[in-house]
């Protein structure tokens, strides 16, 4: 990242199919660059489609994987590659293993194993598409040989989208640097991770490929809690506050906790959610942990921590990830101090 003025900024697309349209003007006359969907409570790719339309970079951030077969995921990402003329990245992750087993009846097994052979089907699938090439893909999860003439959409003229994943834990770090386009860094992030575990994963993992940064994207998200009066640093506070929570309490994040000297925090957030005590868990989060969380402050301050956390990340692009509903000049403010030089 040699020019921070030209890092593109995402945001999330929080809405329904039937707003989407709306927000994302919204988002892009605010300033963003483009956006990305999770897995939550909407379809993570439908959204995306009139995102597209409004001009904007398309993200998936992340679609979960493992209950899905590479062929639709490959159908999909070749759909809104094309619908966005060559703007969408299909973003992969994991989830946990009660998530996979009991909300999607999915199947959940050697996470780092399983995801790098769906990173290769997805893109054996659209090879194939691509080139018109036999389809004969063969794995420990995957066999694919069926693709009639009929059924293939033929070559993409934007290409085959950029397939990214998402990791926290060395072993699918090091397998992400290996394997993928790029890797999207969880908001649940801090200097000391970044600079102790995480990027020394992702240089063991392209050194193990023979493969340099120039062969390789990272995209970073960042919790966000900016604000210009204290109605709105209260608001903020309370929503990034509430995410770093829910995040903290999930045993695959205790890395990052661990980083902090937080790790003892895990396993008693977990408690709370396990006993349904949802209001409780926010204030187990004291403020030193969020700010070495959260990109905390006025706008020039937040837009600060962002710039030098995509810095020592030496980000590709960066996501703006903001858990409340954040005032629209608020934000703007943010991004054009975060796009001033120096910043």
């Amino acid at each position: 990242m040699s020019d921070q003025r030209a890092l593109p900024v995402d945001t999330l697309l929080d809405v329904p199919l039937h707003q989407a349209a709306e927000r994302s003007r919204e988002l892009r006359d605010a300033g963003f660059d483009g956006v990305f969907t999770f897995e939550g409570p909407h379809d993570v790719f439908l959204p995306l489609v009139p995102a597209a339309a409004e001009g904007l970079d398309v993200m998936t951030n992340i679609a979960v994987a493992f209950p899905r077969s590479p062929v639709h995921l490959a159908h999909a990402a070749y759909d809104l590659h094309l619908a966005s003329r060559g703007r969408f990245r299909l973003g992969l992750g994991t989830q946990i293993k009660a998530h996979v087993e009991r909300r999607y009846g999915a199947v959940w097994s050697r996470p780092v194993e399983r995801m790098a052979e769906t990173l290769r089907a997805v893109r054996t699938v659209l090879d194939c598409w691509q080139t018109g090439e036999r389809l004969d893909f063969h794995g420990d999860f995957f066999d694919l040989t069926l693709m009639p003439p009929t059924l293939s959409p033929g070559p993409n003229p934007y290409g085959t989208p950029p397939l990214l994943a998402g990791g926290v834990g060395p072993r699918m770090l090091r397998m992400v640097a290996a394997t993928a386009d790029g890797l999207l860094v969880h908001p649940f992030n801090t200097d000391a991770y970044l600079r102790g575990h995480l990027l020394p994963s992702v240089e063991a993992g392209l050194g193990e490929a023979g493969r340099t940064r120039d062969d390789f994207a990272v995209v970073l998200d960042v919790i966000v809690a900016a604000a210009r009066t204290e109605e709105e640093h209260e608001r903020a506070v309370a929503g990034a506050r509430a995410m770093v929570a829910f995040y903290g309490s999930t045993p695959a994040y205790r890395p990052v906790l661990e980083a902090e000297g937080y790790g003892d925090l895990q396993p008693e957030l977990h408690a709370l959610v396990k006993a349904g005590r949802w209001a409780d868990i926010p204030a187990a989060v004291d403020d030193t942990l969020l700010h070495r969380l959260v990109a905390v402050g006025t706008p020039t301050e937040a837009a600060r921590i962002l710039g030098e956390r995509a810095a020592l990340a030496g980000a590709d692009r960066l996501g703006f990830y903001l858990p409340y509903r954040a005032d629209s000049e608020c934000v703007a403010e943010v991004l054009d101090a975060l796009r001033k030089p120096g910043t």
